[in-house]
């Protein structure tokens, strides 16, 4: 009886851990993917006015996102990298075709009209990018050589030119992200790191030359916002207020002023960090901090176990753009870097970016999971 019932407590686990890898989830990043979620809806109450109907809007896209993570699992990792240049010529494709007849709203021109739906290309670029440089890239030795590098630089420039002309400056940024992420983690040397970097540099009077007003704007009130308190400096001012106000503790959950007497705009998308400082304080945002913190070294993890060139690239350029998510977003929001457009990852209200983001988590757990088979 003492035999059978040790093999029964050895057998359980091992069924357990069967059905979870049918599953193709990695459970600690689904673990603390989920945990984030829930924590997006409790702010999205707050700085969406306490509207039951915000809430249910973004569940549907939170359950739409997930469903799609999983089925990107369950897809081999070599099914990736198979079409990755037919998925990256497809959203250059439609690219082109959002600057000849897409839809424009808010002064940008950034969605393709499908009849019963509306699509933003530019959203599929985030992805089908780090995949088009990793599949290109993974065919010869690494560090890449010269003329390695410069196709896949241009390989990255199309698409972020495409999409900075609609433009969307905040998403030409991420694709930009992605693509410089498989080259640095392709062991791109730091002479040439630097030399990129005094490059951009030297062509910041043609870059400002080429950007929009609204554009220069936004640098110029991230320099000084100050200089126009009630108009182009506003959102950034009464942001700091925001964080300011909320202390170490914060004024507690539905406590937000700033959101609730609509002092902040877009307090439930770009600027829901300022909403969640007020209400949490510093003690909340070391909190959330640490949720991104624990994403990201899972990805890094699950990059550093790929079993080949492309999936290691791939699975590092994911991790290295949803940093970067992070870190502008909340970068812009506390006043460090220009406002861009960058939503916090996760949190803000939207479908697009969190169904972009759990797509590529899709990507990372497909290359995880599926290893263990081969």
């Amino acid at each position: 009886m003492k035999t059978e019932t040790r093999h029964e407590q050895f057998e359980a686990p091992s069924v357990l851990g069967n059905f979870l890898r049918r599953l193709h989830i990695d459970i600690p990043l689904f673990i603390v993917l989920l945990l984030t979620s829930i924590l997006s809806f409790v702010i999205l109450y707050s700085a969406g006015g306490q509207s039951m109907d915000v809430l249910m809007r973004q569940l549907s896209r939170v359950g739409l996102a997930f469903s799609l993570m999983i089925v990107l699992a369950h897809i081999d990792p070599y099914q990736f990298k198979r079409y990755s240049s037919v998925l990256f010529g497809l959203g250059i494709i439609l690219l082109i075709a959002v600057l000849i007849m897409g839809q424009i709203g808010k002064g940008a021109q950034r969605w393709l009209e499908l009849g019963f739906f509306r699509f933003q290309p530019s959203e599929m670029i985030k992805i089908t990018t780090p995949m088009m440089v990793a599949w290109y890239l993974a065919e010869y030795p690494l560090p890449p050589r010269a003329k390695q590098l410069l196709i896949a630089v241009i390989l990255i420039i199309i698409p972020t030119l495409l999409i900075a002309k609609q433009p969307d400056l905040g998403t030409a940024l991420l694709v930009a992200s992605s693509g410089a992420g498989v080259l640095f983690f392709a062991g791109l040397s730091w002479w040439i790191i630097a030399a990129i970097v005094t490059g951009l540099a030297a062509l910041t009077p043609i870059i400002w030359h080429f950007m929009h007003d609204y554009q220069r704007d936004r640098v110029l009130t991230f320099l000084n916002p100050e200089a126009d308190p009630l108009g182009r400096g506003y959102h950034i001012i009464q942001s700091k207020i925001a964080i300011g106000s909320g202390g170490v503790y914060g004024k507690g959950w539905l406590g937000s002023t700033q959101s609730e007497l609509d002092f902040l705009p877009e307090s439930s998308t770009d600027f829901i960090f300022a909403v969640f400082a007020e209400e949490f304080g510093l003690v909340g945002c070391l909190g959330l901090l640490a949720l991104y913190l624990l994403i990201i070294v899972r990805c890094l993890y699950i990059a550093s176990q790929a079993q080949d060139s492309y999936s290691r690239l791939l699975a590092s350029s994911l991790s290295f753009t949803f940093f970067v998510y992070v870190f502008v977003n909340i970068g812009m929001v506390i006043g460090v870097l220009p406002v861009v457009g960058v939503p916090l990852p996760l949190i803000s209200y939207g479908g697009t970016s969190i169904v972009t983001l759990l797509a590529g988590f899709g990507i990372l757990m497909s290359i995880h999971t599926h290893k263990k088979f081969r």
